[in-house]
């Protein structure tokens, strides 16, 4: 298993520029032209009632993924102009409420997400807005891009002698040569790039996590599996764990 991460960089904020304007063109009409697809299956009126309220719902749950991205790139281009309280808080039910969020979704793609159990409790430090969008962006990609039946499982576990907490997102998309890793592991999150074997993968919701982390003083990196990759964001630990 190889992994890397992201560290802070100090930056004073993502800049919008045209190659990233065409990347989220190009992440968004995906989505779009499935609406379409599925408005068309409707407009041709024989469907079935069942089959009318099916095409309904994946139009619902495709727009709805749709709208999370034009919402998370609004926010990226508003950072700057943001202050983003941290507060001490239980990452996993961030994680819950995640899964509560996006279950829907995967069930219509018949594949499921849960979150790995612990007994042990953890109190993190971080905006809980823009971890939770740092979440749905990497479970959004692991749903699309994950080949496997196997579920996408979301974990919490204290990192670097508990001073850290790591919450990842663990997927079964195609495996990434060790090469091409090593390669993308100098650059994720600064720039939106596809992902070798994952050719539907612009890589804009690593790059706009990279941007949300950082505006919690948040790192945001992956590991490498054989079958698959977990992305993960590591947050600071809060001292009141009395508040759990």
């Amino acid at each position: 298993m190889e992994g890397f991460n992201q560290q802070h960089s100090g930056t004073d904020g993502p800049a919008v520029d045209v190659p990233m304007l065409v990347t989220a063109a190009h992440e968004l009409k995906s989505p779009l032209a499935l609406v379409r697809q599925l408005s068309l299956s409707l407009e041709a009126g024989d469907c079935t009632p069942e089959e009318i309220a099916t095409l309904a719902r994946q139009i619902t749950l495709t727009a709805e993924r749709a709208l999370r991205l034009t919402t998370s790139l609004t926010k990226t281009a508003r950072l700057d102009d943001s202050l983003f309280d941290l507060e001490p808080l239980n990452p996993m039910s961030v994680c819950d409420e995640v899964v509560r969020e996006l279950t829907p979704l995967y069930r219509a793609k018949g594949r499921t997400i849960e979150v790995a159990p612990r007994t042990k409790p953890l109190l993190g430090l971080a905006n809980r807005e823009l971890l939770r969008r740092i979440l749905v962006n990497f479970v959004d990609n692991a749903l699309h891009y994950s080949g496997s039946d196997d579920p996408v499982i979301i974990t919490a576990s204290s990192r670097d002698s508990g001073q850290k907490i790591r919450v990842g997102v663990r997927d079964h998309g195609p495996a990434i040569p060790p090469k091409v890793w090593n390669k993308l592991g100098e650059t994720i999150g600064t720039d939106a790039q596809s992902l070798h074997a994952r050719p539907e993968s612009s890589g804009l919701g690593i790059y706009i996590s990279r941007q949300f982390a950082e505006a919690m003083q948040a790192d945001v990196g992956a590991l490498r599996h054989r079958d698959g990759a977990t992305f993960y964001v590591d947050i600071g630990v809060s001292t009141q764990l009395r508040l759990l």
